[in-house]
């Protein structure tokens, strides 16, 4: 029910700060928006309709995705019911 780890140092910044100058400050408020929304989710099927969810494919079959902007996704693992390996990527 809780971000446990956050892999990117941009993201951690954000969360804890709310800003970074390894993300763009125009992502800044989205990034934190879903940040908060993944720090307050008590079940994967919360984010059935938010930010784009979606799941990912092949090699990254247990991770899930949320929309930034663009190809820049916020990436994640559920596992116990917490989120883990919280990332900022474009992985298109």
């Amino acid at each position: 029910m809780a971000i446990v780890k956050l892999k990117h140092k941009g993201l951690s910044e954000i969360f804890d700060t709310g800003r970074s100058a390894k993300i763009g400050s125009q992502y800044h408020e989205k990034v934190l928006m879903i940040l908060d929304f993944l720090n307050a989710i008590g079940n994967i099927t919360d984010c059935q309709g938010q930010f784009e969810f979606h799941s990912l494919k092949g090699k990254r079959k247990k991770e899930y995705a949320m929309s930034v902007s663009g190809n820049y996704r916020i990436t994640f693992e559920w596992q116990d019911g917490n989120v883990h390996n919280v990332n900022y990527e474009d992985y298109h």
